[in-house]
């Protein structure tokens, strides 16, 4: 297909706009028992009364109230029984002046009584009981009527159904209620890229995420996913898999094939089905969008990337789900937080920039900016909200207020932030600080980000192994930061290769001429790998520039020791710099460098914090020990 290029690009709200003809809304009807969760299509109004007779509201005696006036603890007036009335049924008793019936609750009250005296407060004696505290009439007594009366409105048309509303709607008698039907929704993944979680990827193929990812969102806002699996980049296997569900749903989701790409033909299918409403929208994420109609039904196409596809899902398709479904409002949850950094935006389209937040010492809230791309799963994951940046914003600066869309009503704030660089160990100290009853986040950014975390006040931890050309691990990096170091554990650093090492790679002074994997500019493991370079254009009299250049895949950044390991694996790489631990999970040879000082800072104004004071706790554990040692690390004193 010819390229096709984005047409005007829209507003997040005039994309909003555009699907305003679909905001319509259809009922039917559901057994009282399976209503939990539904939204009541009409208003509710009882045709009978709660209760539907007068009854006693508590274990006791009916009486005529006017028979205990007088009664105390010293006078107690004596009254006859005459009988019992149990729950359900008929009374067989009347009440007569100097008698009473003993009742149970929610039992009729007989004729002729007109209240009830409390059990606690009688003396049965045989066929006589002695009253010991007046009653007035009416009391312990429920009245024909006054809970609900026949006629009355108990619930309004829109009213989320939850358990107290089902205990009305039972009082007054329905066996069937009156609800919005939940909108099916048709979720179809396009790309030739894509396989099915569980199946056994080819080369170039990733996991389907966004079917899965936004099935669950369809659900969270009151809809029914329908799967319509995968549909490869063929105009006329999309063609039908779109005609198929516009008959078959009330709203159609797709993922991918939405970018101005040579390959993707949704713009030209749906445009032949029915209209393109909009073709890309002014925001980040998820500028290649398209929102139009297929066959009468409403289509949106999301972008690929995941964090894209839920942003412009959140957007754009929950709003127009929860209506049909009934749920009345943006159902969003907004805070006032400000910008724990400064944070630039490119301008010229509105930004959705993921946030974390965390508690300031004046009990307010900070978010800082969570920068993984738009291709990054974990991206949300790490996130507590996004920040909207305007279009003519190109920086919000540190200590800005901002308001915070939160991704849940509940933010979950960990009890122990730890930013920095990537490392097994935090796993085994997490799981030590849980068995504690802490939570810990931990966040990948490099050593370097760890510090700026702790110089910026965000985090409670940074996890650092930074080496001075001194040879001094950590402690010359902390000038200017108000920071504790905290000695943590020794690892062994070194080039990760194919098992056997087919290559015979034996150093750094080998990888001229080879392919690698590198780490992120920040980290500790760049930070000695380009030491170690320096060192050899050095040996060698050369440029270090020169040298750089030799070495293929130099600028092709790995985020986490593992992804290096991956990436020999799949033999994308020959070789790479990381950790022995994680050549040893995978099975690959393994050149050692030099071991390495795995450290930690931690801000000094937080000591007190039970969190960090447990962590310290766990860093000189038997039990962490233990854990490192089965790491292939070995422990600091």
């Amino acid at each position: 297909m010819s390229r096709k290029e984005f047409r005007t690009l829209v507003s997040l709200e005039d994309a909003r706009k555009a699907l305003l003809p679909f905001y319509r809304r259809e009922a039917e009807q559901v057994p009282l028992s399976a209503c939990y969760g539904r939204v009541l299509a009409r208003d509710v109004y009882s045709k009978v009364d709660v209760p539907g007779f007068d009854r006693a509201s508590m274990d006791g005696f009916a009486v005529k109230a006017k028979d205990t006036w007088g009664a105390d603890e010293e006078t107690p007036k004596a009254l006859k029984v005459k009988g019992i009335i149990h729950a359900g049924e008929t009374p067989a008793v009347a009440v007569e002046p100097g008698t009473a019936v003993e009742i149970a609750t929610g039992a009729v009250m007989p004729r002729g009584a007109s209240a009830v005296v409390m059990v606690e407060q009688t003396d049965p004696a045989g066929d006589v009981v002695n009253v010991r505290k007046p009653v007035s009439p009416g009391e312990n007594v429920m009245h024909t009527g006054a809970d609900v009366m026949m006629g009355e409105l108990v619930l309004r048309e829109g009213t989320r159904i939850t358990s107290r509303e089902i205990s009305v709607l039972a009082a007054v008698g329905l066996s069937v209620v009156d609800v919005c039907r939940r909108p099916r929704v048709g979720i179809i993944s396009t790309g030739n890229e894509i396989a099915p979680p569980g199946a056994k990827l080819s080369p170039g193929q990733i996991y389907d995420v966004n079917a899965y990812a936004v099935g669950a969102g369809v659900e969270e806002n009151g809809g029914v996913p329908v799967y319509l699996g995968i549909v490869r980049d063929r105009p006329e296997a999309f063609r039908d898999a779109l005609l198929n569900a516009s008959k078959e749903v009330d709203v159609v989701l797709t993922s991918g094939s939405t970018s101005a790409g040579a390959s993707d033909m949704m713009f030209g299918t749906v445009e032949g089905m029915g209209r393109v409403l909009v073709h890309g929208i002014k925001i980040k994420p998820g500028k290649p969008t398209i929102i139009g109609e297929a066959n009468g039904r409403p289509f949106i196409g999301l972008p690929g990337y995941p964090s894209s596809a839920l942003t412009i899902f959140n957007e754009v398709a929950a709003p127009l789900i929860r209506h049909m479904a009934g749920i009345r409002g943006a159902e969003q949850y907004r805070v006032k937080a400000h910008m724990a950094v400064r944070t630039q935006s490119e301008g010229g389209r509105e930004v959705l920039q993921p946030v974390g937040l965390i508690r300031t010492s004046d009990g307010g809230l900070a978010a800082y900016p969570i920068e993984k791309g738009s291709g990054a799963v974990t991206s949300l994951l790490d996130a507590d909200g996004y920040v909207e940046i305007g279009e003519h914003t190109h920086v919000l600066e540190e200590g800005e207020p901002v308001e915070v869309t939160l991704f849940s009503e509940k933010i979950d704030f960990p009890d122990l932030l730890i930013i920095g660089s990537h490392c097994l160990g935090i796993d085994a100290i997490t799981e030590l600080m849980a068995r504690r009853g802490y939570s810990v986040r931990s966040i990948n950014v490099g050593s370097m980000g760890g510090l700026r975390a702790i110089r910026k006040g965000i985090a409670d931890v940074a996890g650092v192994h930074l080496l001075d050309e001194s040879g001094v691990y950590n402690e010359p990096f902390l000038q200017g930061i108000d920071g504790l170091l905290v000695k943590g554990y020794v690892r062994e650093q070194g080039l990760i290769l194919p098992k056997g090492n087919p290559q015979g790679i034996s150093g750094i002074a080998d990888l001229p001429g080879r392919r690698i994997v590198n780490r992120t500019r920040g980290s500790g493991t760049r930070t000695l790998f380009d030491m170690e370079l320096n060192r050899l254009a050095a040996a060698k009299h050369v440029p270090v520039g020169e040298l750089i250049e030799s070495i293929e895949g130099y600028d092709v950044e790995a985020k986490t020791h593992s992804a290096v390991a991956s990436a020999i694996l799949s033999g994308k790489a020959d070789a790479g710099l990381g950790i022995r631990t994680v050549a040893d999970q995978n099975g690959l040879d393994f050149v050692p460098l030099r071991d390495e000082e795995y450290d930690f800072v931690v801000q000094k104004s937080r000591l007190d914090k039970p969190a960090i004071k447990a962590f310290l706790e766990v860093l000189r554990s038997s039990e962490l020990r233990g854990m490192l040692k089965k790491l292939g690390y070995r422990a600091q004193e």
